[in-house]
This record gives structure tokens, sequence and C-alpha cells, in this order.
């Protein structure tokens, strides 16, 4: 039997987009597994793929220097995975800052979106595939 066949693409890379939207840290590992083996997978196939990851409402926790459970691991993804990039809710950001008296610090590395949510949209306009683990 033969192997299912992938349509090819023409130079343009692939493009993901990663919801994060839980404080859940088995859906944040999650999201980072699919992250890494997406990457592979095209990668493996001479292919680029850019990936990114929103994280808005419970899923900004992810990307906090001071509570991120899975730090340690998106740490290496910023240093070894420049397809990899992450993205935080800014109206998240200052409910947070409102909440908590001051603005949660973000892992040295991820970037801010004014609004997580419309972020997706516009990428999916573009054609982004989206994907919520």
């Amino acid at each position: 039997m033969a192997s299912p066949a992938y349509p090819s693409r023409a130079a343009e890379p692939h493009r993901l987009a990663l919801q994060i939207s839980d404080d859940d840290p088995v859906k944040m590992r999650a999201v980072l597994d699919v992250a890494a083996n997406v990457s592979r997978h095209y990668s493996g196939q001479g292919e680029d793929v850019e990936i990114m990851v929103v994280a808005f409402n419970g899923g900004l926790d992810m990307l906090l220097d001071d509570r991120s459970p899975v730090r340690e691991r998106l740490v290496n993804f910023l240093k070894s995975m420049p397809n990899v990039s992450f993205i935080g809710c800014g109206n998240t950001l200052e409910t947070l800052a409102a909440k908590e008296g001051r603005r949660p610090p973000l892992i040295e590395g991820v970037s801010v979106t004014q609004v997580g949510v419309a972020m997706l949209m516009d990428l999916a306009e573009k054609n982004w595939t989206i994907v919520r683990p």
C-alpha cells in the first residue's frame, strides 16, 4: 500500500498558528509538542514552516517569566527554533497588571500583540492554519 501523498507546495512556507487560552500545563505542553513535531516534520522534508504560538486569557501564564510551568522548555524553543515565535495578548497583560498592581514580566524573546484573538483572525485571513491543541 502506498503512503499518503502530500500535495507539493511552492516556495511558500507552511504557516501554523497555535492557540493557548487555558491556564493548563498539560495543554501548554501539548502546544509545545505540536510545534516541535510540525517543525521536525517539514524540516525533514526540506520545507520551511513558520509557527506562531498566540497566548491569551489563562494561557498567557505560559509566557510569563515568573509563573510559566513550561518556562525552561519555552526558553529552549526560543534559542533553538527560530521558526517558532511566541506572542502574548496585550489586553490580557493589561488585565493582569490592573489585578496584580504590576505588569507581569514576559519571558525574554516573547512578543506582544494588542488583541490575541484578532491576531489569530488576521492570520486565518492570510491562510495560516489555526489549531488549538
